[in-house]
């Protein structure tokens, strides 16, 4: 996919979103038909969710509103990870594979963290202070795990 033609498909966060995404799908295939419109449509939906809304968000004029589908994509994408150490719980995804998900999730964390700073960072004046100020303890990246 060497032609971009929008310009979401340009950003590094959401080709990492996309592989993300084509992960959760790979991965999920193995989980048990009782599951289909369960925990697997969650996994699937909220993977989903984290490239749609970085694309979404780019279709929008105000720095507030991009914001706005950073922060949908972020709380996705924590989501996503709620959802995968359940399945992880109960047996549908191995301990490496959840290892390798937070790999993948860690640093996609901390792009969409900087997206959304630098979106803020447009708005200008006390409003933005304020909502960075505000954004800044609910909206942290993942930090790494340590062994």
């Amino acid at each position: 996919m060497e032609n971009h033609q929008f310009s979401f498909e340009k950003l590094d966060v959401w080709q990492n979103a996309r592989v993300l995404a084509k992960n959760i799908y790979i991965s999920t295939k193995s989980f048990p038909s009782d599951e289909k419109y369960a925990l697997t449509s969650q996994l699937r939906r909220a993977a989903l969710s984290v490239c749609a809304n970085i694309a979404e968000g780019t279709t929008r004029i105000s720095a507030k509103d991009q914001a706005h589908f950073t922060t949908i994509s972020f709380s996705s994408m924590m989501e996503l990870l709620n959802h995968l150490i359940i399945a992880f719980d109960l047996g549908y995804v191995k301990e490496e594979e959840l290892k390798n998900f937070r790999i993948q999730i860690q640093p996609l964390s901390v792009k969409l963290s900087n997206l959304k700073k630098s979106q803020l960072s447009r708005l200008g004046g006390l409003k933005t202070f304020l909502l960075m100020i505000f954004s800044y303890s609910l909206y942290q990246p993942l930090q790494p795990l340590t062994s």
